[in-house]
This record gives structure tokens, C-alpha cells and sequence, in this order.
């Protein structure tokens, strides 16, 4: 005798709340997003790339970075299978918390390595100064010569430049024309097209007043001129702002053939999707933690679907405002969460001890928004996971 179909119970665990109370979550069935990009992209989209710490290295986190190379590569492969580009050793992937230049180095050149073995996956890396103790920094030929070690390190090993935000500059800079010198020097001696990045002091405070002026549009002023002036050796600008206005107010001033890669992890999707003037390609740390969802999107976008493309994505953002809610520097805690619950990587620890940048509310929250989103692609795997994390923080099953 056949027994009566039962539907398999559904996934539970305790969550605490803001009130110190204990709720019962149930969760939801996760979407079936493709593992394999599901078609051409009609935007350039960049996922920067976590770095999975190796949790047994006889290191102290706080002073050094050990990283777990096999999987942070894998993880590479992933992004590359669904179709992204690799923003590599940028700050998602900690670098200036917790990742150094050394071994940064040994990263890009394993990225760019593995990206030529499958015939030559997007790559971009990040140059920046950041071997330059900024008290060490007397000039601005001292930040130019840390410019250029770094450009000529990843351009040996035959990568591609992301021109990154340098805290040395941010420190010695007298006016808006260092900046212009600098960026100058620079770009005149780059090989290829770089991409360059204005991240905010909301991700790093040690960049306030970029650009030579605390005031964004005169900033931006200064940074048009230096991009539109030197149009041939500049891919493309990546904004991390958190302000869609000033990002669209950029990209409509951008010389023809300079592309506006969208950092903005608040209002990525309209950004992407764009208007009637023109759309955001993409560079952006949430990729990584969404980046099944951004694959079927930027899919459905470029077969002219936007309805589906906004119903994928806009379920997304909640989740993304909230890893990087201010202090927004943290994160990366948020992002190498949702690797560790959708089993990318066997632990929750992180280069620099970062995991415990985020309270245990706010992974709580996490938690619940990534469900919501449907990006708990093994919802019994995630909530095991979920629940070791609470046990080590005062919430038993």
C-alpha cells in the first residue's frame, strides 16, 4: 500500500531579535538560479572577489594573512562560470584590512594566472600604495614611485589595472593639482586602458576629501579632468559613493568611450538598467554575494526582459544595504558570510579576524534578508551553518 505523499517540513531555526526575544524563522525554498552564465551580458560586470582565510595556519590574524589559495581561486572559477569579471584584491578582498601588498601580489598573479588557463576570463587587479605607510609618504614623488612599483608588479604578471584610491595621497596632498600630477604620471606610462576607482570615506575614512576637496562636486571637477584628459588610457571609473545622483551627474560628463562602472551596492539595479541617457556597467562587492542572482539578471536584461531582470534583482537590495550598512568598512564580514552559509568555503573565519566585525544581530538580519532574496541555495546546509554561529554567540538551538 502506498503511503500518503507528505511534503518534506520545512527548514526552522532560532533567530534573535532586537528585543533580546527568540524567534522560530521558518525559511523558504531557494530559486533556482543557473550555475553557468544563462547567456551574453549586454553590461561589462566585475564581482571584487573575498580571499577564504585558511582557518589552521599557525599565524596570528590580526598581523598576517593566511590564506586558503584553493579555495579563494575556486571561488574565482565560480564567478568566471557565471559570467563575471574578477575585480581582484580590492577591498572586498580585504586589502588595507587584513590583506598586505606581498600577498596581495601572490593573489593577482594566481588570479591572472587562472584566468589565462581558461583562455583568458576577465581580470582586473588593484594598484595602489598601500605598501606606503601614508606617514611615511614626504611628497608626492614618493606616492607616484608606489604607484608605479605596483603598476609594474601586475602588469609583469600580465594583468590588467584598477587604479585604486590611496591613502598615502589622501594624507599629503596639498590641492586638487597633486592629484592631478599624480594620476597623470601614472596614467601616461600604463600599457593598457586602467580602471579607476573613487571610493568614499564611508568604505575608508582615511580617503575623506579625495580629489583635493571635501566637497563632492568640486572633487568631481578634479577627477573628470583627469579622466576626460587622458581619455585613451582609462578604461572606465568605478564611484563607491552610495550616491546614485552624483554617479549619473558623473556618467553623463564622462568622455565618449569611458565607462561608468557602478560601486554603488545601495542602487546597483537601477544603475545597471539605466536611462534614457545612458546605464552603469558594473564593479561591485555585493556580486560576490549575490553573484547567482546578478548572472540570471544581467541575462534577462540583455535578452530585453527587464521585467525579469528587476524581479531578480530587486529582492537583492534589501540584503545589500544591509551587509554594508555604516560602518560600511565592515562589509566584507557580511560578504564572506554568505560564502560560508552557501558552502563556497568550510568556516566563518577571515583574514585580520574580520568576522567579528558584525554583531550577532546583524548576521541575524543577514540571515533572514538572504532567505529572502532566495539565495540560500541549500537552505538545511545554511541553517546548520547558521546555527553553529549562534551557538559560539550565546544562542542555542
Amino acid at each position: 500500500m502506498n503511503k500518503p505523499f507528505s511534503a518534506p517540513s520545512p527548514t526552522t531555526l532560532r533567530l534573535p531579535r532586537p528585543d533580546r526575544s527568540i524567534e522560530t524563522y521558518r525559511l523558504s525554498s531557494p530559486r533556482d538560479f543557473p550555475e553557468k552564465a544563462a547567456g551574453a551580458f549586454n553590461r561589462v560586470a566585475f564581482s571584487a572577489g573575498h580571499v577564504v582565510a585558511d582557518p589552521l595556519a599557525a599565524c596570528d590574524p590580526w598581523l598576517e594573512a593566511a590564506v586558503d589559495w584553493e579555495k579563494t581561486l575556486a571561488f574565482r572559477e565560480y564567478l568566471w562560470d557565471l559570467g563575471l569579471g574578477v575585480a581582484e584584491a580590492m577591498d572586498t578582498a580585504q586589502r588595507g584590512m587584513g590583506l598586505h601588498w606581498p600577498t596581495s601580489l601572490e593573489l593577482i598573479r594566481r588570479s591572472v594566472a587562472a584566468a589565462k588557463a581558461r583562455g583568458g576570463a576577465l581580470v582586473f587587479s588593484g594598484a595602489g600604495t598601500d605598501h606606503l605607510a601614508p606617514e611615511a609618504a614626504h611628497g608626492i614623488d614618493d606616492v607616484t614611485r608606489a604607484y608605479e612599483e605596483q603598476v609594474a608588479a601586475i602588469e609583469a604578471a600580465g594583468g590588467r589595472i584598477i587604479l585604486m584610491a590611496s591613502r598615502a595621497l589622501a594624507r599629503i596632498a596639498r590641492s586638487a593639482d597633486d592629484y592631478v600630477k599624480i594620476y597623470d604620471r601614472i596614467l601616461v606610462q600604463v600599457r593598457q586602458p586602467v580602471i579607476i576607482h573613487w571610493l568614499g570615506d564611508m568604505f575608508d575614512p582615511a580617503l575623506a576629501g579625495y580629489w583635493g576637496a571635501s566637497d563632492l562636486d568640486a572633487a568631481m571637477d578634479t577627477a573628470l579632468g583627469v579622466i576626460n584628459a587622458n581619455a585613451a588610457k582609462v578604461d572606465g571609473v568605478k564611484i563607491s559613493l552610495l550616491d546614485k545622483d552624483k554617479e549619473i551627474a558623473m556618467r553623463r560628463r564622462l568622455a565618449a568611450g569611458v565607462r561608468m562602472y557602478t560601486g554603488d551596492d545601495f542602487n546597483y539595479a537601477e544603475l545597471i538598467a539605466g536611462d534614457e541617457s545612458g546605464y552603469s556597467d558594473a564593479l561591485l562587492g555585493i556580486f560576490d554575494a549575490i553573484a547567482p542572482a546578478a548572472s540570471a539578471a544581467l541575462a534577462r536584461l540583455a535578452a530585453g526582459d527587464r521585467a525579469s531582470f528587476d524581479d531578480i534583482l530587486a529582492p537583492t537590495v534589501p540584503l545589500s544595504r544591509h551587509i554594508f550598512q555604516a560602518p560600511t568598512r565592515f562589509y566584507k564580514t557580511g560578504v564572506v558570510f554568505m560564502a560560508y552559509l552557501n558552502g563556497h568555503q568550510d568556516h566563518f573565519t577571515m583574514v585580520g579576524g574580520q568576522e567579528s566585525a558584525r554583531s550577532t544581530l546583524h548576521l541575524a538580519e543577514l540571515f533572514r534578508l538572504a532567505d529572502q532574496a532566495s539565495l540560500l541555495r541549500d537552505p538545511e546546509r545554511a541553517a546548520a551553518r547558521m546555527r553553529a554561529v549562534l551557538a559560539t554567540r550565546g544562542v542555542e538551538s
